[in-house]
């Protein structure tokens, strides 16, 4: 059986996350490394097996002293731990350009199921002649369940972060030309 694969093209893609602050507001970050594959039999991207890896140290929330806060051992301790790692175990199709993706994620020692909502943006191809695809991701993790379990607390009693994570990635594929046997 044919297998295409196509990997993520980075200039063209973005990965980012969402939680709560104080409760009352969102802080918004992203990761600014990472890189991935999804390889399809034929061209359906439906059962594609997908993989993915995001640089720890690239985390980015526009604050440095938190990014480094982030980076440390009271969060993902990137000096151990510097990747967080999707493999997908299934990539159902649920409707028109709807699917829902299900793997595992690693965060730290802790790999744990994920389900993951994507829609498929469609197939194009650029000025070069390379085919893409492109789809929107998102999804909700615990961070808690992951063993990021730093919790603080104001001197008026609200809660710094909440638990919930919401991840969100806008990401173009680039399909791979077959290699020329010789």
């Amino acid at each position: 059986m044919a297998t295409t694969t196509w990997v993520i093209d980075p200039t063209h893609s973005e990965v980012q996350f969402k939680i709560k602050h104080l409760v009352i507001s969102t802080v918004t970050g992203s990761f600014k490394k990472f890189e991935g594959q999804a390889v399809t039999e034929n061209d359906s991207f439906e059962n594609a097996r997908i993989t993915f890896a995001l640089d720890v140290n690239s985390i980015d929330t526009n604050q440095e002293q938190r990014d480094e806060h982030l980076r440390n051992n009271d969060f993902f301790d990137a000096a151990t731990y510097p990747q967080i790692t999707f493999t997908s175990t299934s990539l159902t199709a649920k409707g028109d350009d709807e699917y829902k993706l299900t793997g595992n994620m690693t965060i730290k020692d802790v790999t744990k199921p994920v389900t993951l909502d994507v829609e498929f943006g469609g197939v194009a191809t650029d000025f070069y002649g390379n085919e893409k695809a492109g789809f929107e991701i998102s999804g909700k993790i615990n961070r808690k369940e992951f063993g990021l379990t730093f919790h603080a607390v104001t001197e008026a009693g609200s809660i710094v972060l909440g638990d919930d994570v919401k991840l969100s990635a806008s990401v173009q594929l680039v399909k791979q030309k077959e290699a020329v046997a010789a």
